[in-house]
């Protein structure tokens, strides 16, 4: 059996917290106390309990990480980034999964990472002012990640030019009538790229001279089977699109499906782009916009940890990392695997 705290305070001949102090290394314990602790510690190999350092230190060695949703792609690569950062800097990592707008407002509400948490990552949500208010008044430094706002450290791609540079790569090939299949804009849980990446659709598009048509503006909501849902419904217009752009990758898989079944080449007769990349978009020949997801989970994690270790350090302020345009054949059939 593992020796414990009280053992060692028998054999040194102290309490069980002038053990604590002298194994802390605390200023108030004699030298020759603390040499008689140490060994007799050392006699017993005795190692102190990391929870009990924890929380006697008043720390938690933990952050916690909200999130919308954890059934998508790019939170679940969200966590892992978080994760391998956290872990190799010795903390521990704790998961708030929202689910819907009732979690979310109990969420807000009943705050349950309250003490239990040194500092918190909001992953993808737009905040109202009683939600932040509700974060800083833990007092605990707070990260957001895929969002700025002012007086909060962040760390977040820019949504609106990635969809400008995927949408500006159609219009270069010649297509002038684009669809986008998109997330929902009103969605309660105000998950933010769906709204930036149609602002992105819109701005190229109108920078080309061509109005944006609503009817080529069609839901997808980021799901495989939403996204050929809305592509069935471009097909199903009298002037159906010759190219579409689609928000995430898995609602192209969706609608490739669809163009497939209605016997439509990509992309000689539609052309299809998706964001993020996907694990699969490569095998799936692809083309999208390329985001660095683990990269800002790391990013803003790490920034985190500084601020935990030098609270003095003002480290707060927005990193934009880059996205970048990758082709594959779904829109240029010079480079098709098909």
């Amino acid at each position: 059996m593992a020796a414990s705290i009280e053992d060692v305070a028998r054999r040194a001949g102290v309490s069980i917290a002038t053990v604590s102090r002298a194994l802390r290394g605390l200023p108030d314990v004699a030298a020759t106390t603390r040499h008689r602790v140490v060994e007799a510690a050392s006699e017993l190999d005795y190692v102190a309990s990391p929870f009990a350092a924890r929380l006697a230190s008043g720390r938690t060695a933990t952050v916690g990480i909200v999130v919308p949703f954890i059934n998508r792609w790019f939170f679940a690569e969200v966590l892992a980034g978080a994760e391998t950062a956290l872990r190799q800097a010795g903390f521990d990592l704790l998961l708030y999964n929202l689910g819907d707008e009732p979690g979310r407002a109990r969420f807000f509400d009943v705050l349950p990472l309250r003490k239990r948490v040194d500092a918190v990552v909001v992953a993808s949500l737009v905040l109202d002012a009683d939600e932040l208010d509700a974060l800083s008044a833990l007092g605990y430094p707070v990260g957001l990640l895929g969002i700025a706002q002012d007086g909060f450290l962040s760390t977040r791609i820019d949504d609106i030019a990635g969809a400008r540079a995927a949408v500006e790569h159609l219009l270069a090939l010649g297509h002038r009538r684009i669809g986008v299949l998109s997330g929902d804009t009103d969605d309660p849980m105000k998950f933010t790229p769906p709204l930036h990446r149609l602002y992105g659709y819109r701005d190229a598009m109108r920078a080309a001279g061509i109005d944006p048509d609503p009817a080529l503006e069609s839901l997808g909501y980021f799901t495989i089977e939403g996204g050929a849902e809305g592509c069935e419904r471009m097909l199903a217009l009298s002037d159906r699109p010759t190219a579409i752009f689609a928000e995430s990758d898995e609602m192209a898989y969706g609608a490739l499906r669809t163009l497939r079944r209605h016997g439509l080449r990509v992309p000689e007769d539609v052309a299809l782009i998706g964001f993020d990349d996907h694990p699969t978009a490569e095998v799936m020949d692809l083309s999208t916009i390329r985001q660095p997801v683990a990269e800002q989970a790391v990013d803003v994690a790490t920034r985190l940890l500084t601020t935990l270790a030098s609270p003095a350090r003002d480290i707060a302020g927005d990193v934009v990392l880059p996205t970048e345009l990758v082709v594959r054949g779904s829109t240029d059939p010079s480079r098709s695997v098909y």
